[in-house]
């Protein structure tokens, strides 16, 4: 434990303002208010503010904020008042005392972890916005706390704790630009939440210390000698990366620990910015780059204030390596952040507190949040999105988004290779176009010149070109859509009034239908913004369109096992892409051969039904809105539609498999499975197969019914 005289030098030696009264009177204070009270590992509790104060000395701040961490827990763990304090002490130290105290008072309990956790984080932000040594106490608080987390008994605890630190501090740390603290929080939080996986890191770390001992300084005297040679003075040291460092880059690149090849980290230490990028062109003569890897933090600095060059070579020893280039300046203020500046603040007599534009960003997202947890949900403090860097088969290199999947990867390359791009193999082996690209992946795409762009890749690209290019074909395709669909519609339209459709007919009333062209008035149509009786009335001026209500009660109540043919009054859906002009309704399933009725949704074009379907009854009221829709079949269609059946399953093992058989020797494929009820004895599930028709639907159900492991199948209309 630090003494009192030991503590007041510390600070004096880098602070000649420095109130030794204060510190002194503070120390006392703090350790008479203390008493007889304990932490859990047996000390006297006073050696928690002392240590906490040891940090923030360690970090060169001013004499009000150790004087703060002195007294940070007095107003809450013993009998001393806020009022006393600022008697004491000032009002500047109450205030500081006060914004920590209303932290620490709001402690995460397990009945509402999220809750408590958002609405300490809302508190803390509303503290630092007024004065950010708050913050920093707050860190020094929660540094030390974690340093002695493993003198608590329950692991539960430790744990959430852990994950408290993890989620909010340990980001906090880091958005300050206070490194140091920022990994010793992580780490520690790590060897909590995942004991095992640091177990396994730091072992593996271990073997390699003993394999190559001497790997660092044999590294970092050729990297000198190389630097020397050029003329660059530069002070040069190397580190293993942090077990948690490695683990979260194991995670993110989903290799394992030997994969990664640079766990090794050296700084270079030089007096200005243009030693630095002497530095670094130095080092990329000598060494042979890696690509993808090079970062200017110089020229364009993280939000926290990080300056630094990053670049990753094949260095000494043939081993990767990771360099850091930067003057002894950004290095100071990479490693403890805000606290670099402190000093020079003073000199001003005033420390700065409001000039943090990420800290003014979290108060504008707390002034327009509805409540802490959305607060703390939209205040995710990621600073940058990472990238990934892979290679086409010739080699060259596409810097894409983390996430990115083979179709941006083949936008990226070229607008054609996307539109027509059916499949991918990832490092040789075939992937589903949704898979996330690694760095290093080797990507090769496969193409089809009758291909073309699934309005479904937008579900999961992760770059704008290719989200743009997307939408721009689901646009253009689903006008084409809408346009042919509508045509039908008008001509059907025409044949039931009794007229011969043309074109020219349309063209005659497109001023009073307000629209340009033809194919307007029928994307209008077979979008459902405009209905086809509206264009024939404007055709026919005076005409009263009569609907034959008998054909309409026939098309509802009929029923025929059939594939219905186009006939005059039907409209063919052949060729439409479900899911843009045409859609087929989840509540029935509708196949080729099923009796079909088409509902047009305003903006959506038309939703096919069965024509027993019960949905159909919602509609019973707008018959304007019915159309006659019919399969075109001609023996060569190789589209597969989705059918849908519900099982009753004999609860023995192997039944699952039998059923699959089944279906498989039937030649369906089963795309979606769903158990409903189980019990004892059976099992109750919904199962969606790919088939041709009713048809080849109805002779799945009957080689199913003939199996003993099933009890009961029927076709599923919901």
């Amino acid at each position: 434990m630090i003494r009192q005289f030991e503590l007041v030098e510390n600070v004096c030696s880098y602070d000649g303002n420095a109130d030794e009264e204060m510190l002194n009177k503070a120390y006392v204070f703090s350790m008479k208010a203390h008493g007889t009270q304990k932490r859990a590992s047996g000390d006297s509790y006073f050696t928690h503010p002392l240590e906490v104060a040891g940090i923030l000395t360690d970090l060169k701040l001013d004499s009000n904020t150790i004087v703060t961490a002195l007294l940070h827990d007095t107003v809450e763990d013993t009998v001393a008042t806020l009022e006393e304090i600022e008697t004491k002490f000032g009002p500047e130290i109450a205030v500081l005392v006060d914004g920590v105290t209303k932290l620490s008072l709001l402690e995460m309990s397990s009945a509402s972890d999220s809750s408590r956790q958002a609405e300490n984080f809302r508190k803390l932000v509303l503290a630092m916005s007024n004065d950010i040594r708050v913050l920093l106490v707050k860190l020094a608080d929660r540094l030390h706390n974690m340093r002695t987390l493993h003198f608590l008994k329950k692991e539960e605890k430790r744990r959430r704790i852990s994950l408290e630190t993890m989620e909010i501090y340990a980001p906090l740390a880091e958005r300050i630009g206070m490194q140091n603290i920022k990994d010793e929080l992580e780490d520690i939080s790590f060897a909590n939440l995942n004991p095992e996986a640091r177990e396994s890191v730091t072992a593996r770390l271990s073997f390699l210390r003993e394999r190559g001992s001497n790997i660092v300084e044999v590294i970092t005297n050729e990297l000198q000698d190389t630097l020397e040679t050029a003329g660059v003075q530069a002070e040069i040291y190397g580190r293993e990366k942090r077990p948690y460092s490695i683990w979260r880059k194991m995670e993110r690149k989903n290799v394992t620990f030997e994969q990664l090849s640079d766990i090794m980290a050296f700084r270079v230490l030089v007096d200005t910015v243009e030693d630095c990028y002497r530095t670094l062109g130095t080092v990329h003569g000598a060494y042979r780059m890696v690509p993808g890897c090079f970062k200017d933090y110089i020229s364009t600095p993280k939000r926290n204030g990080y300056q630094s060059l990053h670049t990753s070579v094949i260095g000494p020893e043939k081993q990767r390596v990771e360099i850091q280039i930067r003057t002894r300046e950004m290095h100071q203020i990479a490693e403890i952040g805000v606290a670099a500046h402190w000093l020079y603040k003073q000199k001003e007599g005033e420390p700065e507190t409001q000039n943090y534009r990420w800290l003014r960003e979290l108060l504008e997202i707390l002034d327009h949040a509805s409540n802490p947890e959305e607060f703390l949900e939209n205040t995710k403090l990621e600073m940058f999105q990472d990238q990934v860097f892979c290679f086409t088969p010739k080699g060259d290199l596409i810097a894409l988004p983390r996430g990115a999947s083979p179709v941006d990867f083949a936008y990226a390359v070229h607008s054609n290779v996307g539109d027509t791009c059916v499949g991918a193999r990832i490092n040789g082996r075939m992937a589903p176009l949704r898979t996330a690209l690694q760095n290093g992946d080797q990507v090769d795409i496969l193409r089809s010149k009758v291909a073309a762009p699934s309005p479904t890749w937008e579900n999961f690209v992760a770059t704008g070109k290719a989200r743009s290019a997307i939408r721009r074909y689901v646009r253009k395709q689903e006008r084409s859509q809408y346009a042919d669909l509508g045509k039908a519609i008008l001509e059907k339209e025409f044949r039931a009034g009794g007229h011969t459709y043309t074109e020219k007919a349309i063209e005659g009333v497109l001023k009073s239908l307000r629209q340009t062209t033809v194919n307007d008035v029928y994307a209008q149509v077979g979008q459902g913004e405009m209905t086809s009786r509206y264009v024939l009335e404007k055709v026919f001026p005076g005409l009263k369109v009569r609907r034959h209500a008998g054909d309409l009660l026939q098309l509802v109540r009929g029923r025929s096992k059939q594939p219905r043919k186009g006939g005059d009054h039907s409209v063919p859906i052949r060729g439409l892409i479900p899911g843009m002009a045409v859609h087929f309704a989840g509540c029935c399933h509708p196949l080729p051969g099923d009796r079909i009725v088409g509902i047009v949704m305003t903006g959506k074009g038309v939703t096919v039904h069965t024509i027993d379907c019960e949905t159909l009854e919602q509609f019973s009221d707008t018959p304007e809105r019915w159309l006659d829709v019919a399969w075109e079949i001609d023996g060569k269609d190789p589209d597969t539609h989705v059918g849908r059946i519900s099982v009753v399953m004999v609860n023995a093992a192997g039944s699952l498999s039998t059923m699959t058989a089944v279906i498989a020797r039937n030649f369906g494929n089963i795309s979606n499975l769903k158990i409903t009820e189980r019990s004892t004895d059976f099992f109750e599930m919904i199962v969606d197969i790919e088939v041709r028709d009713v048809k080849h639907l109805t002779n799945i159900i009957a080689a199913l019914r003939a199996d003993p492991s099933i009890s009961s199948v029927d076709r599923a209309r919901s």
